[in-house]
């Protein structure tokens, strides 16, 4: 793997200590100055739960998205003065919904799927990789021309089986330079942040995800070409045309990449999303190559005990972008590790999970210079280590976050009963 893509790549640090438990509540009183907006979003004809679907307040770049429940919250304070929400998914039409229209309870909303997409837009002549070469050229047009300060909330979990072991949240600042500049001066704040850890002594394997919150940086495909868009290593992919889809009532190309050559380093495949009308890239979907597990694992695998045998299963990236006026702005990134391990001489392995997600919540431009190196979080240093020094009691306050999945708060209930 080239040294310029092991910026971030999801390493994770398995080492053999003990976890210590640390514990605060979950939740904080709510501001009278904020509205809270709850909802559940299904698909109108088969019920099913939407999952990363996007919410924002319209007019303004406060949002968040639905949890693996499709369930949000998002809270609006009185000073915005806002009236009406907005809710868009790939492939389904756009729902625009009145505040005052919520009573408190979670509301159920039903999105209606985009059938019949117009033949116009399904390019089956189109040579897929010069579009995405085409897009590339027109990221100076459609991304920020300013520096640009984001909020948002990041949260990251380890799974050992079934069972969580790790649960770390915090609310970031993420300072990005213009998107014709590289991420080199692009940085991460964590303002504060919150853990609870596992009880369970006998856990002597803990797993860590190095530069968690910096996956705000180092996976926005689109400013940070190192990662996927590499004019060097795109003819090492081949490219194909699948079908086109909807996304916030705008159509999309959809361009399909899988590697086709051998190289020291493993690649990726997976989709890209391309507005039709301006070329601007809306959503990447790519997983690491496993074909070679060697190569899989030395890109993410920082170090392990003697005698551990570690095997890769799955690192999945979802990045999506959210049209405003006439920009595209990072709106969600979600990064899934999956692996196995094993001691030698024992007969069954242990399945771990990690999963780390970012949903940006505000932005506006920034002139003040962004946010000073010292204080910036590093690409080398393991969130669940770090987190205890932004602890805050009064976490929630007026931040918006990912509503927690019903999995994830019977977790944390279970380890408050354990405390008592």
């Amino acid at each position: 793997m080239r040294a310029s893509t092991k910026k971030w790549m999801g390493f994770i640090l398995i080492q053999a200590i003990v976890l210590l438990v640390t514990g605060n509540p979950l939740y904080a009183q709510e501001e009278n100055t904020v509205t809270t907006v709850n909802g559940i979003v299904k698909d109108a004809r088969t019920k099913k739960r939407l999952e990363y679907v996007n919410v924002a307040v319209a007019g303004t770049n406060i949002g968040t998205v639905t949890n693996t429940d499709g369930e949000f919250s998002l809270k609006v304070t009185h000073e915005v003065e806002a009236t009406a929400i907005e809710i868009s998914h790939i492939g389904y039409r756009r729902a625009t919904l009145r505040i005052e229209s919520f009573n408190g309870d979670k509301q159920e909303i039903l999105l209606t799927p985009i059938q019949n997409l117009l033949d116009e837009i399904v390019v089956r002549a189109q040579d897929p990789r010069f579009l995405v070469e085409e897009a590339m050229k027109k990221i100076r047009d459609n991304y920020s021309p300013t520096s640009t300060m984001l909020t948002g909330f990041y949260r990251e979990t380890a799974q050992k089986g079934r069972g969580y072991i790790n649960i770390s949240e915090a609310i970031i600042d993420v300072y990005k330079t213009p998107y014709d500049h590289n991420v080199d001066k692009d940085r991460v704040q964590i303002l504060k942040g919150r853990t609870l850890l596992s009880q369970k002594r006998g856990d002597t394997l803990v797993v860590k995800l190095l530069g968690g919150p910096t996956l705000s940086v180092y996976v926005d495909v689109v400013k940070n070409p190192d990662l996927l868009l590499d004019p060097d290593v795109l003819p090492y992919y081949s490219f194909r045309m699948e079908e086109s889809v909807m996304i916030d009532n705008r159509p999309q190309y959809v361009v399909a990449f899988h590697p086709q050559a051998i190289l020291p380093f493993a690649l990726y495949y997976g989709r890209l999303y391309i507005d039709k009308e301006n070329l601007a890239f809306t959503r990447a979907e790519f997983n690491l190559d496993m074909d070679d597990t060697n190569k899989a694992t030395q890109a993410i695998l920082k170090k392990k005990p003697f005698g551990l045998r570690f095997k890769p299963q799955e690192v999945s990236f979802l990045v999506t972008y959210t049209q405003r006026g006439e920009r595209t702005y990072l709106s969600y990134i979600r990064n899934q590790v999956r692996f196995k391990c094993d001691w030698k001489r024992k007969l069954f392995s242990t399945n771990y999970t990690i999963l780390s997600e970012m949903v940006v919540t505000d932005g506006k431009e920034e002139t003040s210079g962004g946010i000073p190196f010292k204080a910036a979080f590093k690409a080398s240093q393991s969130f669940t280590d770090r987190v205890s020094d932004f602890m805050d009691e009064d976490f929630w306050g007026n931040y918006n976050i990912i509503e927690p999945t019903e999995s994830l708060e019977s977790a944390v209930n279970k380890l408050r009963k354990q405390k008592r």
